[in-house]
């Protein structure tokens, strides 16, 4: 468990440390049990050495932000052109309000490598929220005109890349390169794909839902290749460079690091505590690791709740990834561009911590009674961009799905309904039931136990008498 001292101030004590999957047990409370995850926290030793690093810095935050707008005030000749100081307005606003959250938001679920990091992340997914509120309200043209503003190269129609075609793995045709097909997949998304699925593994922590997940995807890919052309792809492309190279061993390497830092010992001390710079050089590097840890225990088939927030989470998640590939098709921007990167940087860095606030407010809602600030922010952030996508091509996003397909997913729907209703409905009726007969059988046989006890009582007493 973890050890406090009075030197570590209130603020850390309340903040549960980490940099994605890093945790801190619960702080005790009177009459609440933590039996629940008595098996998956890890214990911490720390010294609870306090230094500037962890200190707030509200006054000097304040003093340099107001030093900044009095020098652009007073000493700073105003450019006469619009469009750039409409551009640096719109920028100095994000960023004064980038440093009140960084100082005085409320602390999230993590606070390695440092709280404010997190602090940062939140105000920008409050920023990033209310730009797309913006692009939301425009029309369909000025919208996309809009994102000239924010690079001129943006704003025109692109063509969409097509992953199909020839689907030969060695191509005879071709006498220069037979494997030619197999090269031209190898682009930059190959490692992205790898890198993308090693971090969510370590978000979700639980190989089943990224099997899932990873799944769900390339048949959805199947399935709205009608809609974009770029989800249409090879066979090999879907299963085997996706599913099992890039999807698999991305999945894979990720649960090894999780089983490692499920059983690494967490043991602190203050840099200027430790004697050697080699052991001062490996606590700065350890800085960035977990503080402690807990270990993701989904079971979504325990109970009916945990079961719906299962399927909820994998339902966002999935949004969440189509989001990506339907916003850059309705915007016009190009998959390289900067833009849709910033994005994905964006979703790595809060995901991590909004997948720890649902699953704190679905594994104990005694302590965490409404859900996480950062989970909230997200959800709203994913809903809104699919918005986006409805309003600004509604065309695209209603062709109908090919009759095969369709009858696909109504099958598979049918199937979790049906399995749904039987394992939290049915099944339990069933157990009830057998339970009430046993029960009654159980009653019955001691009602006829005694019954009997009682006739041969009876005729002991009667041959007891005849023999007086």
């Amino acid at each position: 468990m973890i050890r406090h001292d009075g030197r570590r101030p209130a603020a850390r004590k309340s903040s549960l440390d980490g940099l994605y999957w890093e945790d801190r047990p619960h702080p005790a409370r009177p009459g609440h049990s933590h039996s629940l995850r008595a098996g998956t926290e890890s214990e911490v030793y720390d010294d609870g050495t306090n230094t500037f690093f962890w200190r707030a810095h509200t006054l000097t935050v304040l003093f340099i932000l107001t030093c900044s707008l009095g020098y652009v005030t007073l000493l700073e000749e105003t450019p006469q052109d619009t469009t750039y100081n409409a551009k640096r307005g719109i920028v100095a606003s994000i960023l004064v309000f980038l440093c009140f959250g960084v100082t005085q938001a409320k602390d999230g679920p993590f606070s390695r490598p440092h709280p404010a990091y997190w602090r940062f992340w939140l105000c920008v997914s409050v920023v990033y929220e209310l730009f797309l509120i913006f692009i939301l309200f425009q029309t369909v043209h000025d919208g996309r005109q809009f994102m000239k503003f924010i690079d001129p190269k943006l704003g025109v129609p692109l063509p969409e890349r097509d992953y199909g075609g020839n689907c030969l793995i060695y191509d005879p045709g071709n006498q220069t390169d037979p494997f030619h097909n197999l090269w031209d997949k190898m682009d930059g998304f190959v490692p992205a794909h790898f890198l993308g699925w090693y971090i969510k593994t370590l978000v979700i922590r639980d190989w089943w839902m990224c099997m899932m997940i990873s799944v769900m995807f390339e048949f959805l890919e199947y399935s709205l290749e009608h809609q974009l052309p770029n989800f249409s792809e090879c066979w090999w492309d879907h299963w085997i460079m996706d599913v099992l190279v890039c999807n698999g061993m991305g999945i894979y390497c990720g649960m090894m690091t999780l089983k490692w830092l499920s059983m690494k010992p967490y043991q602190w001390q203050g840099l200027w505590n430790i004697p050697t710079y080699r052991g001062k050089m490996k606590r700065i590097a350890f800085q960035f690791t977990p503080y402690s840890w807990v270990k993701f225990e989904w079971k979504p088939a325990s109970n009916l709740r945990r079961w719906l927030a299962v399927c909820g989470i994998i339902f966002v998640f999935l949004l969440a990834e189509l989001n990506t590939f339907y916003l850059k098709f309705v915007l016009w921007m190009p998959p390289e561009h900067y833009l849709v990167l910033l994005r994905l940087v964006f979703f790595v860095n809060v995901g991590g911590v909004a997948m720890r606030e649902i699953y704190d407010f679905m594994d104990d809602s005694q302590i965490h009674k409404k859900l996480g600030q950062q989970a909230w922010m997200v959800a709203a952030i994913t809903v809104t961009e699919f918005l986006i996508v409805a309003k600004y091509d509604p065309h695209t996003l209603t062709l109908p799905l090919p009759f095969y397909v369709a009858q696909c997913w109504i099958l598979g729907i049918v199937i979790v309904l049906i399995w749904t209703a039987w394992r939290f409905f049915i099944r339990d009726i069933t157990l009830r039931y057998k339970e009430i007969r046993r029960q009654k059988q159980e009653y019955k046989n001691e009602e006829e136990e005694k019954q009997r006890n009682g006739e041969a009582m009876s005729e002991r007493n009667a041959s007891k008498q005849k023999k007086l």
